[in-house]
């Protein structure tokens, strides 16, 4: 029979509420979009105000000792109690009963099976609501990507070891909107504590980055790269890229001395020219270049280990006016202006305790990331460790999902330069004795080195045989990854590779 009837059911759940929303994007804002959503709720709420006052004790963690063994001292935090901790460490599969991936993205990234994407995680489609206009928490990102976001997705697949990928990163960095590099190679190398034929190694890859010419320090080095791509780069053109100051006085008779050509050929080659793309960076963007501002500060303690600071000229110091709250609560008379005045006010009140738990859980993330690349930090690029999410958010007894929002779009000073915090985190390999892991990338390095090394020995590896040998030095590896990593070194297997050694 189908009928109707009535049902009372006892259950548990956590609701999604506005203020949760509200609190959980703002964990995830870089210090930039912090400043416009700030602004807006300014404007929104006329309970809240900007501090104008000098700041109060800036928030800051214990020193970071460490140790000849490079162990760090625990550090401690005073920790606020109260619904905005909780709330910002929430669990994503608390809340919904299918989030879009973001943590098996985060996973699969640590494992090192997807590359690191610039921008935000899409993790939630819920409505906004508390201040957010309606707002998704994420709105799908529609713009066009920029060189910087093109050139670091390529450097996620180079196949670097971890080092050189930290000097790709700072090489891209290093790059202005028209493609071109802009900084000193040896500033560089001393900055990072590598040695100069390194980093020139390293730009050496980058210039076979999508678009042509791109990270060239100079013209006539950029219009080489893409001669060269075109099989058209001879001794002749490589004369008239050396006088383009012949040719911008149209001094052709000259041009055709020093390259050794006939007018028609002159001709030919400046044909050539005109057809190249002197600014490779132009086609990319969308919007204008930014210069990073870190959200934390880490400096060298005098007393030993590392000073991590909130950078206070990030942090908006807001208030709620209560001696205007209390002026309007009085003169509100009906019961739609009462409302009103009690949600503004519970709002005010929600969105200063979420900002400073925000700051205090930046720290709390940044300081554990220093404590587990100390040796980064203290030796150069060389040392940077295995870390993942999990490994930061167990130590700070959190969420992987909470640690992942902190880490997007928030960066951090350092001796040895500015860093996104995900840099921080690379993929980890089994080690088959059960002692340390082992970086994807040191891995990698480790066959590329090998196989390297093939010329001097006279003797092709074989990938069974790269896996012995890693095996041998403490190495889980399967067969099958071994093969793929070789394969995103673009390195021809052992066959090829032997037929090339015989042919040379």
């Amino acid at each position: 029979m189908i009928g109707q009837r009535l049902e009372v059911r006892q259950g548990q759940g956590l609701v999604i509420t506005p203020q949760l929303q509200q609190a959980i994007k703002l964990l995830q804002l870089s210090n930039l979009e912090l400043e416009a959503f700030i602004e807006g709720e300014l404007e929104r709420n006329p309970l809240l105000q900007r501090d104008e006052g000098e700041a109060g004790a800036e928030i800051e963690a214990a020193p970071i000792e460490t140790t000849a063994s490079g162990d760090s001292a625990e550090l401690q935090f005073t920790e606020p109690s109260g619904e905005a901790e909780s709330a910002l460490d929430a669990r994503t599969d608390d809340l919904y009963d299918d989030a879009p991936g973001e943590r098996d993205v985060d996973r699969k990234r640590d494992a090192g099976e997807v590359g690191e994407q610039p921008g935000l995680s899409d993790w939630s489609r819920t409505g906004g609501g508390g201040g957010l206009d309606g707002e998704s928490l994420e709105r799908p990102d529609t713009r066009d990507l920029t060189l910087w976001e093109h050139l670091q997705a390529q450097a996620s697949s180079a196949g670097f070891s971890p080092a050189d990928h930290a000097i790709a990163l700072t090489l891209i960095d290093a790059t202005d909107e028209g493609g071109y590099l802009r900084g000193e190679l040896q500033e560089i190398a001393d900055r990072l504590g590598v040695d100069l034929e390194r980093i020139e190694a390293v730009l050496t890859v980058c210039h076979g980055f999508e678009p042509t010419g791109v990270m060239a320090r100079s013209a006539p080095e950029c219009l080489k790269l893409q001669l060269i791509e075109r099989n058209r780069f001879d001794p002749a053109m490589a004369a008239l890229l050396d006088n383009l100051e012949l040719l911008a006085r149209r001094d052709l008779a000259a041009l055709r001395k020093v390259c050794g050509v006939d007018a028609e050929d002159l001709a030919e080659m400046i044909a050539e020219l005109k057809g190249l793309t002197p600014r490779p960076g132009a086609g990319f963007g969308g919007e204008p270049a930014q210069t990073v501002v870190p959200d934390v500060h880490v400096r060298p303690d005098p007393a030993g280990g590392w000073r991590v600071e909130l950078n206070s000229d990030t942090l908006p110091r807001l208030l709620m006016d209560k001696r205007y709250h209390g002026v309007v609560a009085a003169g509100a008379r009906s019961e739609t202006e009462k409302a009103f005045v009690a949600e503004c006010a519970a709002q005010a009140s929600w969105l200063v305790k979420s900002l400073d738990q925000r700051a205090r859980t930046i720290l709390k993330v940044a300081s554990e990331i220093v404590r587990q690349q100390d040796a980064f930090l203290a030796f150069g690029v060389e040392f940077l460790r295995p870390l993942t999410l999990k490994t930061v958010a167990d130590a700070i007894e959190m969420h992987e999902s909470t640690v992942s929002r902190v880490t997007s779009n928030k960066y951090v000073a350092t001796p040895r330069g500015v860093f996104e915090l995900k840099f921080f985190f690379t993929a980890a390999i089994q080690s088959s004795d059960g002692g340390a892991l082992h970086s994807a990338e040191a891995v990698r390095h480790k066959i590329k080195t090998m196989i390297d090394g093939e010329a001097a020995d006279g003797d092709v590896l074989s990938d069974d045989r790269i896996v012995e040998i890693l095996n041998e030095t403490g190495i889980d590896i399967a067969r099958r990854t071994v093969a793929k990593y070789r394969e995103a070194l673009r390195i021809p297997s052992s066959v090829q590779r032997r037929r090339l050694m015989k042919a040379g």
